[in-house]
């Protein structure tokens, strides 16, 4: 078998309180393959949104060691994380985070303005993003003139716009009703067999049976 594309060791984090420390993470060992559809589940308070901050480097205050893409991310400065994380990483999460003064082709755009390419290819690929959701029709819509579903679709479209080798989605349908939640999973799902190596983090049943695995926290601990 290959080299995990995500490969944890040991990883901890705590947080100091009333002269003692409380535990968020404790000793976490995972491999995740390329390719592969993974689901972290748990009770709330169990970790999971902070083992996935910690894999798209969105906390850099944890030990332990990380390996992501033959990267050993443990060893980097902060500026070498956030171009790995931006070459590599895809995000979705339960709030949109979309530009409110954006229109939606302009929110797709932003990935792209840490490249360096021409208006040309950037104008493209926004182009291929909006063919490929279904969102020609609402490209000079802002965020506020958008259902929930389509928002999220504009957010699943925006990270995957620079052609991510990871997304990393928190509970990625938390705020859509049941009909928009199942087409945003099977976007995860088509997605997943094109290529993208997904990891969501969902109370979901529904939404777990999508992926290929699914690994439990709880109290900072891996479930084995």
């Amino acid at each position: 078998m290959s080299s995990p594309l995500i490969s944890l060791r040991q990883i901890e984090k705590s947080y100091p309180l009333a002269g003692g420390r409380v535990w968020v993470l404790r000793n976490i060992d995972l491999d995740i393959q390329a390719g592969e559809f993974v689901t972290m589940m748990g009770p709330s308070g169990a970790g999971k949104s902070t083992l996935l901050s910690v894999m798209g480097m969105l906390d850099a205050e944890w030990k332990g060691e990380y390996f992501l893409d033959g990267h050993a991310v443990h060893g980097m400065k902060l500026k070498e994380r956030g171009e790995l994380s931006r070459r590599t990483i895809g995000f979705v999460f339960q709030q949109y985070h979309l530009l409110d003064n954006l229109t939606v082709a302009e929110n797709l755009e932003v990935p792209l303005s840490y490249r360096d390419l021409k208006r040309g290819e950037r104008e493209a690929l926004v182009g291929d993003m909006l063919d490929r959701f279904q969102l020609v029709g609402k490209k000079d819509l802002f965020p506020s003139q958008l259902s929930g579903g389509q928002q999220q679709l504009v957010g699943i479209a925006r990270a995957l716009i620079a052609s991510p080798k990871v997304l990393l989605a928190d509970e990625p349908t938390g705020n859509l009703h049941s009909q928009q939640a199942k087409n945003i999973m099977e976007v995860f799902q088509t997605l997943n067999k094109q290529g993208t190596t997904i990891i969501q983090v969902t109370h979901s049943e529904a939404n777990a049976a999508y992926g290929n695995r699914i690994i439990q926290l709880a109290d900072g601990w891996l479930q084995k």
